[in-house]
């Protein structure tokens, strides 16, 4: 009766089980800065009363005056986007949805990195689409394998790169996003570059100060939105930047239009706040990474003290990623820190890190319940190497 493209098993995984049966008191998954006591301004959401929200005029692309704010957030990088080529989406999982729409057949394929969050699978199949992991290599700082993605197979049509990366937080090298571009031109790819995180510097380093907004060797396309860089994951609104070469980028916005009408997702009143949500939101975005970059220092000052732990320095986003002895699998470790300590955190295979002992902690939470969960963490696997 129902479609392949949905899994047939929906049942909660042993560790979705004990969080729903036992809630921990120190959450140190939570994803959400709506719920992380991150200040708001009171003002922040006054603009989504604007009268001409009760006017319906609706613009495939988005309003004008919308896609111009989005594009201007590019100018904090160094980069003039032109509005002209900016599609709005009610979020960044849409604006997948609509991009492997456009460019993949059912049966063919995109690539996508690994590790990273376990959403495009899903995406892809919901499209009909096949998702292939490319791999990214730790000991070089979680950078693309280029001899593996020149050997994709014929099916691919399109390159997702994730930068800063969800959860290693590593960024795409300018050296390595101009070879990418001159890979996918050569065997006809679209690039499909997520910056949601890009506003949270943390460690820096080459990249950093980079978007993919710029590109011109390859049909790319860009994804923003309020979920991350205004922290309003409940707004519902995202953009997709087209660049490359001009030719294929009319005909890519033409067909994305297209889409775009046939769902007409995105709702009149958020898209007339747009400019003042950004404006606003500046602060809350500067809320946001300052307390990352509080939690990430906790993080690296508690885990000296123990000395087979590690913590890898992200370069960006709002994830850290723990490195511990590999004593019991990680879904043992992940199931006893919740059911003897109240300390939730993300095993790496969840990530399809390519080795065991890995956890990923998001540094959202409140400083104190972070902290005192991450001594909890460690006391923990302090104690199995006692042992």
């Amino acid at each position: 009766m129902f479609s392949h493209r949905i899994p047939a098993g929906l049942a909660p995984n042993r560790i979705a089980a004990q969080l729903a049966a036992s809630p921990p008191r120190y959450d140190l998954t939570v994803s959400n800065p709506t719920r992380c006591g991150i200040p708001y301004p009171a003002e922040l959401l006054h603009a989504l009363a604007h009268p001409d929200g009760l006017v319906y005029r609706p613009d495939p692309r988005g309003l004008e005056s919308a896609r111009a704010a989005a594009a201007g957030e590019y100018a904090r990088h160094g980069v003039a986007v032109d509005p002209g080529r900016v599609v709005l989406t009610a979020s960044t999982s849409e604006a997948y949805a609509f991009l492997f729409k456009l460019l993949a057949d059912p049966g063919e394929s995109v690539l996508v990195p690994s590790p990273s969050y376990p959403l495009f699978e899903h995406l892809a199949r919901a499209e009909g689409v096949g998702a292939i992991p490319y791999r990214l290599n730790p000991e070089l700082g979680w950078r693309p394998d280029l001899h593996e993605l020149a050997a994709a197979p014929a099916e691919v049509k399109a390159l997702v790169v994730v930068h800063p990366n969800n959860p290693t937080g590593s960024l795409v090298r300018p050296d390595d996003a101009a070879a990418l571009a001159e890979l996918a031109a050569a065997r006809g790819w679209a690039i499909v570059a997520d910056e949601v995180f890009l506003d949270y510097p943390l460690g820096g380093g080459p990249g950093s100060a980079t978007t993919f907004a710029a590109a011109g060797g390859a049909l790319t396309f860009t994804l923003g939105g309020l979920s991350k860089s205004v922290g309003l994951p409940q707004v519902k609104l995202a953009w997709i930047v087209a660049s490359g070469p001009d030719r294929v980028v009319a005909e890519a916005l033409d067909r994305l239009e297209f889409i775009a009408d046939a769902f007409l997702s995105v709702s009149t009143p958020v898209q007339l706040a747009l400019p003042a949500l950004l404006r606003h939101g500046g602060a809350v975005r500067a809320a946001i990474l300052d307390r990352c970059r509080t939690n990430l220092a906790a993080l690296r000052a508690a885990v000296e003290r123990v000395p087979a732990a590690a913590a890898e320095v992200p370069a960006g986003g709002w994830s850290a990623v723990l490195r511990v002895p590999a004593f019991l699998p990680e879904e043992k470790l992940v199931l006893e820190l919740l059911r003897d300590d109240g300390v939730a955190v993300h095993p790496g295979y969840f990530f399809d890190f390519p080795r065991d002992g890995t956890l990923v902690l998001s540094l959202l939470p409140d400083p104190g319940t972070f902290r005192a969960g991450v001594d909890l963490l460690l006391a923990r696997v302090g104690a199995h190497l006692l042992r």
